[in-house]
């Protein structure tokens, strides 16, 4: 595994969502790198995010991409707007729907912590997938 991404699977590990900031220009980079993405400086510094965002995107993956998500299918990927102001790719909770407000929680499987993100708030009723 990368340096840098074991970074990021170190804090998942302890249910930290962690991604980086530049430290010259202060751009936010969700997918780890030894520099910016906007000014090439390098060293980007790691930042924990509270882990509350907003639905971007969502879709239910029916035929997993390896035998390690196999076993997951169907489930749902999603794009969310942290608060922070970052973009990232995580698995969702079934029913989540474009402007959901979501918060991270953090799944066993195969042998390291994933992040999940479900609905925000107590009392939140999930959308119903369709078709039932």
């Amino acid at each position: 595994m990368d340096r840098l991404a074991q970074h990021f699977w170190d804090g998942c590990a302890v249910g930290e969502l962690r991604y980086q900031r530049c430290r010259e220009c202060a751009a936010l980079q969700w997918f780890a790198r030894p520099f910016c993405v906007r000014c090439g400086a390098d060293d980007p510094q790691w930042l924990v995010a509270q882990g509350s965002g907003t639905v971007y995107a969502v879709t239910t993956v029916e035929r997993a991409p390896s035998d390690e998500f196999r076993v997951l299918a169907p489930y749902v990927i999603a794009l969310i707007d942290l608060d922070e102001g970052v973009r990232m790719m995580a698995h969702g909770a079934a029913g989540l729907a474009i402007g959901d407000k979501v918060k991270v929680e953090f799944f066993a499987h195969d042998g390291r912590q994933l992040p999940r993100f479900a609905p925000a708030g107590a009392g939140v009723i999930p959308r119903r997938r369709w078709p039932p």
